[in-house]
């Protein structure tokens, strides 16, 4: 809980309530407690990569509960959706950590903590909600070691725990946010001969390709940087408490790149991302976490008085 992660655990205050969604809810798909089993059990296999872990000793019920997980089996209780649910820890990031990290001015706070609702909540939005917490890390004496959680979640809103180890990338806007004419300078070829920017021939008939897969808007999750558009163009987003135009404060993606846009890809996993074995399927998609078909859900908050609302955005 001291680290920058996703997933939990949150450097929690003991004597602070835990939030709690009393918005309307898709009944969810799993036992929360399963997929908790099924998440140690992929923990201890990627302690063992090579395939040398001792064989796993289920207990009868552990093993019927893998059997269900690999049949799609899923569970249909909405009894317990009329009460206020859980929320569930989905990032903790220390200031310290993440290179463009803004806290509040004057607050004091070194601590983002974001958590979130697993569910769809037609029919304002069909994606979690989310709570935006900013603190101060030395403030917390007693943490809350014991949450609580929701009985049934959405597989895909239940992300898989690991602790961050962010890098500050460069990128730039998104073609759908530039002006006429850089948008014909990139679609340029002989500019980009003339630059001497190195770029393959290949993407000479369509320079600006190169431009979106390799140099505007880096893919995956991230604080701050230029939005991803495509579900829909760009727009403005207004704080709806003053009309302050808004920032972008964490992007929550379902991949961390795709075969277009490979230079993206971190160097510590550009070894195993190669790799034909089916191991290193889930380099792509550490946290288990998926939006819609494989969107984003963009995060936003006003820099004029961060206390404000902030809004989200799934693109």
């Amino acid at each position: 809980m001291h680290d920058s992660s996703v997933g939990g655990p949150l450097l929690w205050p003991a004597d602070e309530p835990w939030p709690h969604c009393d918005a309307p809810h898709e009944g969810g798909d799993h036992a929360l407690a399963e997929l908790r089993l099924q998440q140690r059990i992929r923990a201890s296999e990627a302690m063992h990569p090579d395939g040398d872990a001792p064989v796993p000793g289920y207990t009868p019920a552990e093993q019927a509960v893998l059997d269900r997980l690999d049949s799609d089996e899923t569970w249909h209780d909405s009894s317990w959706l009329e009460g206020p649910v859980a929320l569930l820890p989905l990032a903790q990031l220390y200031v310290r950590d993440v290179p463009g990290l803004r806290p509040p001015a004057g607050a004091g706070a070194d601590l983002l903590q974001v958590l979130w609702c697993p569910f769809d909540h037609p029919p304002e939005q069909y994606m979690p909600r989310t709570v935006v917490v900013w603190r101060s890390a030395a403030a917390v004496n007693e943490v809350f070691t014991s949450p609580p959680e929701p009985p049934l979640v959405v597989e895909e809103y239940l992300p898989e725990p690991c602790v961050l180890a962010p890098e500050q990338v460069t990128e730039y806007p998104g073609a759908g946010e530039l002006s006429g004419e850089l948008l014909e300078q990139i679609g340029d070829w002989s500019l980009w001969q003339a630059a001497g920017a190195g770029v393959d021939s290949s993407y000479a008939p369509y320079p600006d390709s190169f431009y979106g897969s390799h140099l505007s808007v880096a893919p995956g999750w991230k604080v701050g940087g230029w939005p991803m558009w495509g579900y829909t163009d760009p727009a403005p987003r207004s704080c709806p408490a003053c009309g302050t135009a808004m920032d972008p404060l964490l992007t929550i993606a379902t991949f961390e790149w795709d075969s277009s846009n490979g230079s993206w890809i971190p160097y510590e996993d550009q070894a195993a991302a190669s790799s034909t074995d089916p191991r290193y399927r889930d380099l792509t998609q550490p946290t288990r976490i998926q939006i819609g078909s494989g969107y984003k859900q963009q995060l936003y908050f006003c820099p004029a008085a961060p206390e404000h609302p902030h809004i989200e955005l799934m693109q």
